[in-house]
C-alpha cells in the first residue's frame, strides 16, 4: 500500500512542523489542520530566517499553493 502526501500531513498533525514557502520564507509551528489543497493553520508559530526567529506570529493559515516544502521540527530554540 502507497503513503499518499495527505497521510504524512496527518502523522504530522499536532506536531512541530517548518514550512517553507516560495520566495524563500519559512515559518515554524504546530501544524493543526489542513485541507485537500494543503492549506495549512499553524499554531504558535514563527517566521524564522536562517534558524534565527525574526517574527512570533501566533496562529496563521498558509495557502497549500505557496507551500514548497513541509518538514517535522525539533520545535527551534
Amino acid at each position: 500500500m502507497s503513503v499518499r502526501p495527505l497521510d504524512v500531513l496527518n502523522r504530522s498533525l499536532k506536531s512541530p512542523v517548518i514550512v517553507r514557502l516560495k520566495g524563500g520564507r519559512e515559518f515554524r509551528g504546530t501544524l493543526d489542520g489542513y485541507d485537500i489543497h494543503m492549506n495549512l493553520v499553524l499554531l504558535n508559530a514563527e517566521e524564522i530566517q536562517g534558524g534565527e526567529v525574526v517574527k512570533k506570529i501566533g496562529s496563521i493559515v498558509i495557502r497549500g499553493d505557496t507551500v514548497v516544502f513541509i518538514s517535522p521540527s525539533t520545535g527551534g530554540d
